[in-house]
């Protein structure tokens, strides 16, 4: 498959994703490969216009943790950048819609969730081999 096409694959496929998680309140593609699903919306830095995408996540506490792998590309992936920008997002969980501030995690932080999140979907170690990046966790934290 030419490289050109699977930028617009994944954008196809991540909408389908998306629409599917919507339709049926995350009852239909609310798991994958064993693991929860949340929405992730942001807006974009560039355009201002909402974003969402499909992101695996882990419950710490009171908080959502999850992963800016790009599938271990060597950037980051553009939600991330967004909400570097402005860290006031919204999360879906279900049916269920959250306002939360988003932050990367400390590398203390981070020392205690890798492995949790590891846990959650053993690819993340394939992607941090994959890339010179530090890739990132990120803990979304309900909005007050």
């Amino acid at each position: 498959m030419p490289r050109s096409i699977l930028p617009l694959l994944k954008k196809t496929l991540f909408r389908f994703h998306i629409g599917v998680y919507r339709l049926t309140g995350g009852h239909v593609l609310g798991r994958v490969v064993g693991a929860p699903v949340l929405l992730l919306s942001t807006s974009g830095r560039k355009t201002g216009r909402l974003r969402t995408w499909p992101l695996l996540y882990l419950i710490e506490g009171d908080t959502y943790v999850v992963v800016a792998s790009n599938s271990g590309s060597p950037g980051h992936p553009s939600w991330y950048l967004n909400l570097r920008s402005n860290p006031a997002v919204t999360i879906q969980l279900g049916r269920l819609r959250l306002s939360v501030e988003a932050r990367t995690a400390s590398p203390k932080e981070k020392a205690l969730l890798w492995p949790k999140m590891i846990g959650v979907f053993s690819g993340y170690e394939t992607y941090q081999g994959r890339t010179r990046r530090e890739i990132p966790v990120v803990i979304l934290e309900e909005a007050q």
